[in-house]
């Protein structure tokens, strides 16, 4: 071997032990800031298309009720499209839905509204789990149920102890209380409480109109949709995390899961959740590109989430975590 391919060899070695250690140093910068470039245009086109499949679906689902050959699946379609807008919640909370700040933060709490979740709790929620991602006593989505056996994994996928988490912390927070929220600061309080109560009330307007028109729209088409969607989301998001590593290497405490791209597209690309742990600065419609660059790195890359889940209830008894 030449003098010249010693140094190569050395060089690549040098870079991979680098890598080992700061994995985030794996793309360089020039690859990451065409990566980064983010878009109003391409965020508008996704939420537009994912409001229209919210719309088509919800239109046959309330025109069609009794026909239930068309009503069931329209209703299964209409159901998720509503729970997976926490995909651009959870886009618009890191700023990366669109390049303008007030886009993200308008879209963010919209669908927040529509998924049940509020988007400035989320903001600090998801900050800490950014910092300390499955770092025991620091990531908050640890305090989650875990599926330590079939029957609590059945528990969990069926989404109630989200409902009940939600409607205890939402109220919770209306009342200004923050014993169990330590990620968010003194500071952003008022805040937080202001844009709960704000919710709330939205929903406690939507309940008031639909009694006061005598028609049941609040249940057709928010509850019972929510209700529905609700464990195709349990299922997308317990493969995020369930069974990595509990530590702070994001090559290893994450997984990617490919899909199929109906699902990739109604979750904006959130199945490419490695990439997004590892660079959260990288928009949603950039992930796909980013995956092709940085998947031989990843520990936890599974074709599907059907598998995901098999593995996770065959291991259930072994507290997976």
């Amino acid at each position: 071997m030449s003098n010249d391919g010693a140094v190569t060899q050395l060089e690549l070695l040098n870079r991979k032990a680098t890598q080992q250690y700061n994995p985030r140093q794996i793309l360089s910068i020039q690859d990451l800031s065409a990566l980064n470039a983010r878009s109003n245009s391409k965020g508008l086109l996704q939420l537009a298309l994912h409001l229209t499949v919210m719309g088509c679906s919800g239109y046959l689902w309330g025109t069609n009720l009794g026909n239930w050959t068309l009503a069931i699946p329209a209703l299964a379609i209409y159901g998720f499209s509503i729970a997976s807008m926490f995909a651009p919640m959870h886009e618009c909370v890191h700023t990366t839905a669109f390049a303008a700040r007030p886009l993200n933060d308008a879209v963010a709490w919209c669908a927040g509204l529509l998924s049940f979740y509020n988007s400035t709790f989320f903001r600090y929620y998801h900050k800490w789990h950014h910092l300390y991602t499955r770092v025991p006593d620091k990531d908050p989505e640890l305090t989650d149920p875990k599926p330590s056996n079939f029957v609590k994994y059945l528990l969990i996928i069926s989404g109630l102890p989200w409902w009940l988490g939600k409607i205890r912390g939402h109220f919770q927070i209306a009342f200004g209380q923050f014993e169990n929220y330590p990620f968010i600061p003194q500071s952003a309080r008022t805040e937080v409480i202001r844009s709960t109560r704000l919710q709330l009330a939205a929903y406690a307007a939507m309940i008031a109109i639909s009694i006061a028109v005598g028609q049941p729209w609040f249940l057709l088409y928010w509850l019972l949709p929510l209700i529905v969607g609700q464990p195709i989301l349990r299922f997308i998001l317990l493969a995020e995390h369930t069974g990595c590593t509990l530590d702070v290497n994001r090559l290893t405490n994450t997984r990617t899961t490919l899909t199929l791209w109906p699902v990739r597209f109604l979750m904006w690309n959130m199945p490419f959740h490695a990439e997004h742990h590892l660079y959260p600065s990288i928009p949603f419609h950039a992930l796909a590109d980013a995956h092709k660059q940085l998947s031989p790195h990843f520990a936890h890359i599974e074709p599907g989430y059907v598998k995901v889940n098999r593995d996770i209830v065959t291991k259930s008894g072994q507290s997976a975590i």
